[in-house]
């Protein structure tokens, strides 16, 4: 699944913009206003698939960042040096079964998601964390029984990730499609989500990820007992 927006994104040689992330849903589009070090930062601003990061001059870059983010509050971001531009497409992908006989797929060979809800690296992790202790049990064992199951107990948790970040990117988006009642529509799903305890908690909790059990219902060979860690690795792109 393709999308019909992407995002240009720099690192700039600037302080710290906010003490959080900043995601922003702007009249003329989305921005995400990242963190790296103390001296450098990761921004971006939803484009055109199409756009050229080279066709863009760092003012004009600055300025873009300046119209999304224009709101009552007066917020303005500390310009400094761009040190680098790339235009970062979006996707949505996953290959089932995630395994044939002794072929296991993890990470971005297995599946895509597009940024918007940061759980690229994630699942990777994730998909790590199931086919390691799999992959130990077998050779010291030869008890396969995970490694089987790997694709099915991975799935779970890939499916979920789909789900919000396809609801996050779809929400925080501006679409060339829209009209008065979708855009509308879409500014009430925002309404709900920053004003809904019960909504704030759903998107806390697919945002930080969710508990799993690194090797199902068994035992792992070491004999340390099962498992259960949140996911709280933070994607960077």
């Amino acid at each position: 699944m393709t999308y019909p927006f992407a995002w240009f994104g720099i690192l700039a040689r600037t302080p710290f913009q906010a003490d959080e992330l900043i995601y922003c849903h702007g009249e003329s589009g989305f921005a995400l206003i990242s963190q790296r070090t103390p001296e450098i930062q990761r921004m971006y601003f939803q484009c055109d698939p199409s756009t050229k990061a080279a066709d863009w001059t760092d003012e004009q870059i600055w300025d873009r960042f300046d119209e999304i983010l224009d709101g009552p509050d007066g917020f303005r971001l500390q310009r400094g040096e761009i040190i680098e531009k790339t235009v970062l497409q979006f996707r949505s992908f996953v290959q089932e079964p995630m395994q044939h006989a002794n072929l296991f797929l993890a990470g971005d060979a297995a599946h895509t998601v597009p940024p918007t809800g940061a759980k690229g690296l994630n699942l990777a992790f994730a998909d790590v964390a199931l086919l390691a202790p799999a992959l130990v049990r077998w050779a010291r064992t030869g008890d396969r029984s995970a490694l089987d199951t790997y694709g099915e107990r991975a799935a779970k948790r890939i499916w979920k990730a789909q789900n919000f970040s396809y609801w996050m990117t779809q929400m925080l988006h501006t679409h060339t499609d829209a009209n008065s009642f979708t855009e509308k529509r879409q500014l009430g799903e925002l309404m709900s989500v920053t004003s809904s305890p019960d909504s704030m908690k759903y998107l806390a909790e697919c945002y930080t990820g969710w508990p799993y059990d690194l090797l199902g219902p068994e035992e792992p060979a070491t004999g340390t007992g099962t498992l259960t860690a949140p996911e709280s690795v933070g994607a960077t792109r």
